[in-house]
């Protein structure tokens, strides 16, 4: 009997990152997203799939874009992948996109940049429906401080002062291509794009930036912060609920 060809998939995914300890998966007792996908691709295919993800999701935060891709020899044709898939996956996980890719494809080397936001909620009071999701941040902000410091932080630079201290990358230097700061209703969207992002970073550069907003750093001293590229110089990390990886992009 004749061995199936595996294909490679590129799957598109969304999901609340409440109830999880992050995308990758942990101990024993951890439930991560990425254990959630393959314990639901091992009942479809009844293989062990080795999965790949565009980015590693850090505990509570969300996603309407991450991309993950994998290789399986399975019998379901390609137009029955979506509802399958979902009809095996928890609640808070949602896949809405299925592709065949080619089959040296890779969710993380070969993505070009990953575009995060980070949602603010700006008013006395909280609000129910949107607590897990958006930064309850009752603080009076002044926004024009907030974006002439955020301009010193866009473009190639080393990262190391916005990078949490236990990250155990090669180098840290990224190109922050986006970093916009936009008022909705009572709402504040920070959306952040990058060739790639160091741990906890994306949350540090809007801890940093509130903290400019609030005037309890000068705009000119996020420069200054950048140059030390001292882990621990940048300002507060932000609350993980407010974060959501949107869309990663590729060629």
């Amino acid at each position: 009997m004749m061995k199936r060809e595996k294909i490679n998939l590129k799957v598109t995914i969304a999901y609340d990152g409440t109830e999880f300890a992050g995308f990758q998966r942990q101990g024993a007792g951890e439930r991560t997203v990425q254990e959630e996908l393959e314990k639901a691709l091992l009942k479809l295919t009844g293989e062990n799939v080795n999965l790949t993800a565009a980015g590693r999701t850090d505990a509570g935060v969300h996603a309407r874009g991450q991309v993950i891709n994998f290789h399986t020899a399975g019998k379901i044709p390609l137009s029955r992948w979506l509802p399958a898939l979902n009809s095996v996956l928890p609640r808070d996980v949602v896949a809405w996109r299925v592709e065949e890719a080619p089959e040296d494809f890779h969710a993380r080397y070969q993505a070009k940049s990953k575009i995060y936001q980070y949602r603010l909620l700006r008013r006395p009071w909280p609000d129910v429906f949107r607590r897990h999701y958006c930064l309850h941040y009752p603080y009076a902000l002044q926004v024009e401080p907030m974006k002439e410091a955020a301009s010193h932080l866009t473009g190639y630079h080393d990262f190391a002062a916005f990078s949490a201290i236990g990250s155990g990358v090669k180098t840290t230097k990224r190109n922050l291509l986006r970093l916009e700061i936009e008022e909705h209703g009572d709402e504040l969207l920070f959306t952040l794009e990058a060739d790639g992002f160091l741990y906890k970073m994306a949350r540090m550069i809007v801890g940093t930036l509130l903290m400019v907003g609030r005037g309890k750093i000068p705009p000119e001293e996020v420069k200054s912060i950048l140059d030390s590229r001292k882990k621990g110089a940048a300002g507060p990390t932000a609350p993980p609920h407010g974060l959501c990886l949107v869309r990663v992009l590729y060629d």
